[in-house]
């Protein structure tokens, strides 16, 4: 389905500029045996490293480059650093300093600044430690064109009972992007995509901000920052299927008309994410 055109709304630029945004408090470059992956917050990281959490294998440190300070993770003995098992040693002291988001028991992928995958983090550390994600979303519509979309459910940590697309879910590190747009479709709404019609992508929002109290959840919104990638779909649910929840996090689907759907984007209905997906489905 091909959206109408219909002039930019003025909520549209707002979001975008919310979407990026420079760091509130102080961050320097985080850099893990040599590859720049993210950003940390200079004062969090100064109670980390004074207290010396980081078991003997690792070594959490400030250095002095001519761009600037950076904080670098490495191996204790200067050997090759194995980055999977450095960020998660550093995941659990996060977590246990209280400078980590909600723990997930899922690994994110960590690239240097060429898109080249080092190593795999947990989840719950990517937003302190400023690294980027990606994420996939689904726009759905009836064949008549009414577009699905869900409530989030209320006891979810960050945006609870916000609206969003049909589905919304993070790119773990061993999913490509279109399994990780299979699993997400079936968890979330219950609809397999290859029974969907015209399934194809359709573009890709960026964002660079702060954490947001409400928004990310947790201790992520006073020293977090995000950085996220979001590729969205577009597709059709044919007649005689509809979206249902399997996993908990959806409160319940509407099938609402474009008129309707966009007076609630223009109420500020949905989740930021949300929002600029569907101004991108818009043409806005």
């Amino acid at each position: 389905m091909t959206a109408p055109v219909v002039a930019r709304p003025g909520w549209v630029d707002a979001a975008r500029a919310r979407a990026q945004r420079p760091a509130a408090r102080p961050r320097l470059p985080f850099v893990v045996g040599g590859h720049t992956v993210g950003s940390v917050d200079a004062l969090v990281f100064g109670e980390i490293a004074s207290q010396r959490l980081l078991d003997e294998h690792w070594v959490l440190s400030k250095k002095e480059h001519v761009d600037g300070s950076i904080w670098h993770l490495g191996a204790a003995d200067a050997a090759q650093v194995d980055a999977t098992a450095a960020l998660n040693a550093l995941a659990r002291v996060l977590r246990a300093t209280g400078h980590c988001g909600p723990w997930r028991d899922e690994q994110l992928a960590v690239c240097d600044a060429a898109g080249q995958r080092i190593g795999t983090v947990e989840r719950g550390a990517v937003r302190p430690l400023g690294i980027t994600t990606r994420a996939v979303h689904l726009v759905a519509s009836t064949p008549e064109g009414a577009l699905w979309v869900q409530q989030r459910a209320f006891d979810k940590p960050s945006n609870p009972g916000m609206w969003d697309t049909t589905m919304g879910g993070m790119v773990s590190a061993a999913d490509t992007l279109e399994q990780a747009l299979a699993r997400e479709t079936w968890e979330e709404a219950g609809l397999e995509t290859a029974a969907l019609q015209g399934v194809a992508h359709g573009g890709h929002v960026d964002f660079a901000r702060p954490c947001e109290a409400g928004g990310d959840g947790g201790r992520e919104a006073e020293t977090g920052y995000m950085v996220e990638r979001i590729d969205w779909f577009r597709a059709t649910v044919p007649h005689g299927m509809q979206p249902v929840n399997q996993d908990g996090e959806v409160e319940r689907f509407e099938a609402l008309s474009l008129a309707e759907l966009q007076a609630r984007l223009a109420a500020g209905a949905f989740t930021p994410e949300a929002a600029l997906v569907l101004a991108a489905f818009f043409g806005w």
